[in-house]
C-alpha cells in the first residue's frame, strides 16, 4: 500500500498556525499532501483584543475561528488535544490542572504519539526552542513534539523529519522595534540555521484570510493592530512571503543543504519539492 504524504503540524493556540506555516501548510495541501494540524488548546486565556465583539465562551469562539482558519488554507479541521490555554501575565491560570502549562508533558507526549501512528506522518512541525516569543504553552508543545518524534523512530513507516519554525534574528530585531521585547539573539537564529525557506507569497491572499479568521486576537488592540501602517507593511512583507524552518531531527542522510522543501530527500516524496 501507497504510503500518503502527510505533514502533522503542533501548536498550542488558534492562531498559532497561521502566522509561522499558513503558507506553507495551503502549499502542500494544494499539491496533494495530507495536513494534520493538532491544537493543544482552545485558546480559553487569550486577551479578546476587538472591543465591538461580545463573547460569552471564549474557547468555542476561537476554536470556530481556527476551523474558519483552516478553510481559508484549504486543510482539513483541526484535531484538538482538549487541554486549556494557561494564558500570560494577569491571565496565568496557575491552578487550572488541565492548564497546559501544569501538565506532564509525558501525558501530552503519549497523545501525540497515538496521532503520529494513526497518521504516519513524514514530516513533523513544531515550534522552536524558544516558542517563538517564550509562552509556556509553546514550550511544552516544542517539548512534547519534539520527543514524540524521537520516542516514534520504532514505527514502521515513522516520521522522518522534524522542523521547528525559525525566526532569524533579522527578523527578530524588527519585532523588537515593534515592542515585543524580544532579544534577536535570543529567539532568533542565524541564517545558516535555517535549513529550509518556503517561498509562500502565492499563498499571500489565503494567509492573510487565515489570520483575519482569528478575529478576537486580531483586532484593533492586538500588537499588530496598533501598528503604524509602515511598520505593519514591513511585518506583512517578513510574514507573508516566506516561512522558515530548522532542521529539528532527521531519520534520513540530508543530500543538500538549504532543503528546497520540507520532503526534500525523503524517498518516494522528492518530486514534491521540485
Amino acid at each position: 500500500m501507497t504510503q500518503q504524504a502527510t505533514i502533522m503540524a503542533v501548536f498550542a493556540h488558534p492562531d498559532d498556525e497561521a502566522f509561522s506555516v499558513g503558507g506553507t501548510l495551503a502549499h502542500y495541501a494544494k499539491r496533494g499532501v495530507k495536513v494534520v494540524l493538532v491544537c493543544a488548546t482552545r485558546g480559553e486565556a487569550g486577551k479578546i483584543t476587538d472591543p465591538s465583539l461580545t463573547i460569552e465562551d471564549l474557547g468555542r469562539h476561537r476554536e470556530e475561528e481556527l476551523r474558519r482558519a483552516c478553510d481559508a488554507l484549504g486543510i482539513p479541521a483541526p484535531t484538538f488535544l482538549d487541554y486549556h490555554d494557561s494564558g500570560r501575565y494577569e491571565r496565568t491560570r496557575y491552578d487550572d490542572p488541565v492548564a497546559l502549562m501544569n501538565v506532564n508533558p509525558l501525558d501530552v507526549e503519549v497523545k501525540l504519539r497515538a496521532l503520529i501512528e494513526q497518521h504516519r506522518p513524514q514530516v513533523l512541525l513544531t515550534f522552536d526552542p524558544h516558542g517563538g516569543y517564550g509562552h509556556v504553552d509553546h514550550l511544552q508543545m516544542h517539548r512534547a513534539a519534539t520527543a514524540a518524534f524521537f520516542s516514534t523512530g520504532h514505527l514502521n513507516p515513522g516520521p522522518q523529519r522534524l522542523f521547528f519554525t525559525a525566526l532569524t534574528t533579522e527578523a527578530a530585531e524588527g519585532l523588537s522595534r515593534m515592542g515585543q521585547n524580544l532579544d534577536p539573539l535570543v529567539y532568533g537564529v542565524s541564517h545558516d540555521t535555517v535549513a529550509c525557506v518556503m517561498p509562500v507569497g502565492a499563498y499571500r491572499e489565503q494567509k492573510i484570510a487565515a489570520l483575519a479568521a482569528h478575529g478576537s486576537q486580531m483586532g484593533p488592540n492586538s500588537v499588530m493592530g496598533r501598528m503604524s501602517a509602515e511598520e505593519r507593511e514591513a511585518m506583512q512583507a517578513r510574514m507573508l512571503d516566506r516561512e522558515g524552518f530548522s532542521l529539528g531531527g532527521t531519520r534520513l542522510p540530508v543530500q543538500q543543504y538549504p532543503l528546497r522543501g520540507l520532503f526534500d530527500g525523503i524517498p518516494g516524496f522528492e518530486t514534491l519539492d521540485e
